[in-house]
């Protein structure tokens, strides 16, 4: 990124990480602008900062969940998107579209969260079919449909097979 884009602008890269339970459920948060936009956990890259350390960042700052970055799975799939006219002003001039890395963060059971009141005003656990159904955004929808069509396959470990090391689920401070 240009330091122009630096100063007048978001990074056009961000991340989108889909927490789930071992049963299958996944967290949304519904967001306090626009009123009624449910998400999963999602967020924009800082400059110098890799995908996987903006998802550790973005739980943490989103959820309250202590998530380090081995118990994250790189779901190795981006998908690049046209930002909607409506938000571009948060970005540099003539910035148009965004890059957004996909993760997951497998839980084994659902934990209490704690909200940031300036972004998001609720929270659900629900089955993936039903998150998928009330996902605002369409990238939202697709990476949730793709896990439910898989889960737990694929999810039950990191690149070598081996399970990742499960969260505490621990509130931070």
């Amino acid at each position: 990124m240009s330091a122009a884009a630096r100063k007048t602008g978001k990074r056009p890269v961000s991340v989108l990480v889909v927490i789930l339970t071992q049963g299958g459920e996944t967290l949304l948060l519904r967001r306090t602008q626009p009123r009624y936009f449910w998400q999963s956990v999602t967020g924009t890259l800082r400059p110098a900062e890799s995908p996987r350390q903006a998802a550790c960042r973005e739980v943490r700052e989103e959820t309250g969940l202590s998530a380090s970055a081995e118990w994250l799975i790189d779901l190795r799939h981006t998908r690049h998107f046209p930002i909607l006219p409506a938000w571009r002003k948060r970005y540099a001039s003539g910035v148009r579209s965004n890059r957004e890395h996909w993760f997951a963060l497998l839980l084994p059971e659902r934990r209490l969260i704690r909200l940031r009141p300036k972004e998001h005003r609720a929270y659900r656990w629900l089955p993936l079919p039903r998150a998928a159904a009330l996902a605002s955004s369409w990238t939202n929808r697709q990476a949730l449909w793709i896990l439910a069509a898989g889960f737990p396959v694929g999810l039950a470990g990191s690149r070598s097979g081996a399970r990742p090391p499960e969260p505490s689920g621990r509130i931070l401070p």
